[in-house]
């Protein structure tokens, strides 16, 4: 029996960090094109490149990619291929670690679907195992039809790439296939990758042998995966609560006068008539954007729960009625889901955590 497993996120359009435009900055200038030149028309500077916690929407990233693609396409035909090979562990911050500490490939494979956002992908995969073959499946319907063919191959090379680093030795793929004309660098691309691709089809794919999934990393640690499980949590939370329609359901359940105004959040039928569209279109967008409108709302009441347990005198039964809750054991219940202990362990704990010196 196949099992499919879905990305978290249905199209391209995510913000993210500054390392592949950097990357790509790079690997112009080592073929004589300029820094300015690529980041023309960007707004993009030489110092936010450098900077690992700025973060860009992916026009912004997609304007690099054009640059990159009109300086060099002409005189380097396997630019996408090129550019792929270049993108590490490292290149993916703490989502690459999190996957190199991971048990196996397989599990490795399973949180970058889960984690995809945090990613530089355009091209989204959508994974298949079953009995004899793990199919990945190269959707490029929504990319750019003018930088589509270098996202392409730039992107499944990455993925190579990547799995090669996990696996500490290179990948030899069991299949693959592109939708675009054979290239004449077609046999660079089969030494890399390991098998002959077919050409010229109807979708972009690639294959391996199912066994490969199960066998242990050479890097895995239980410990430092789940640490950086938490980290990826928390960075996908953060970036989601910045961003697009999440940020605006999430900028209407937040108090405008702190938590001490604070009443009953509103409902999603309410956000939705206060942006202009209906429930189902709400749900829908959230649904698109890899959220929901009950997660948005578990991540305001969390955040306003702590606020309120730390800085205010509110007994635990008054955060649970200013948070909407109409009994205190349902909101104690949803307070441990999220941080795994009681509001009156937590009012205990964090001041000896704020201490200096612990």
């Amino acid at each position: 029996m196949a099992t499919v497993q879905q990305p978290v996120i249905r199209n391209w359009d995510f913000p993210r960090g500054v390392a592949s435009a950097a990357l790509m900055v790079g690997y112009a200038r080592e073929h004589g094109v300029p820094t300015a030149r690529m980041l023309r028309g960007t707004g993009l500077t030489e110092r936010a490149l450098a900077d690992p916690d700025a973060q860009i929407d992916a026009h912004t990233e997609l304007a690099v990619i054009r640059n990159l693609v009109r300086a060099l396409a002409a005189e380097r035909p396997a630019l996408g291929m090129e550019v792929g090979r270049r993108y590490r562990i490292t290149t993916f911050g703490i989502f690459g670690f999190a996957c190199v500490s991971s048990p196996t490939l397989g599990e490795a494979i399973s949180l970058a679907m889960r984690y995809l956002e945090l990613s530089f992908t355009f091209c989204i995969p959508v994974t298949r195992w079953e009995p004899g073959e793990f199919t990945a499946w190269i959707h490029d319907e929504q990319v750019p039809p003018d930088v589509r063919r270098f996202l392409v191959e730039r992107d499944v090379l990455a993925m190579h790439q990547v799995m090669s680093d996990l696996l500490g030795r290179p990948l030899r793929l069991k299949r693959a296939e592109f939708d675009f004309a054979e290239p004449e660098y077609a046999d660079r691309l089969a030494e890399i990758i390991g098998v002959r691709p077919n050409f010229g089809g109807p979708y972009n794919l690639f294959a391996l042998d199912p066994e490969m999934l199960t066998k242990p990393l050479p890097q895995a640690n239980e410990h430092t995966w789940a640490m950086c499980l938490a980290q990826c949590r928390d960075l996908v939370h953060r970036r989601r609560a910045r961003t697009g329609i999440a940020a605006e359901v999430r900028e209407r359940l937040v108090p405008r006068g702190g938590v001490d105004g604070y009443a009953a959040p509103p409902g999603i039928d309410f956000v939705a008539k206060d942006l202009n569209m209906s429930t189902r279109t709400l749900r829908r967008h959230l649904d698109s954007a890899g959220t929901s409108y009950r997660a948005l709302l578990d991540e305001v009441r969390r955040a306003l729960a702590e606020e309120m347990l730390t800085a205010t005198p509110l007994s635990v039964s008054d955060v649970a009625i200013r948070l909407g809750y109409a009994e205190a054991s349902t909101f104690i219940y949803a307070f441990k889901r999220w941080t795994g202990t009681t509001p009156s362990a937590y009012r205990r704990e964090v001041p000896a955590k704020s201490a200096p010196g612990t």
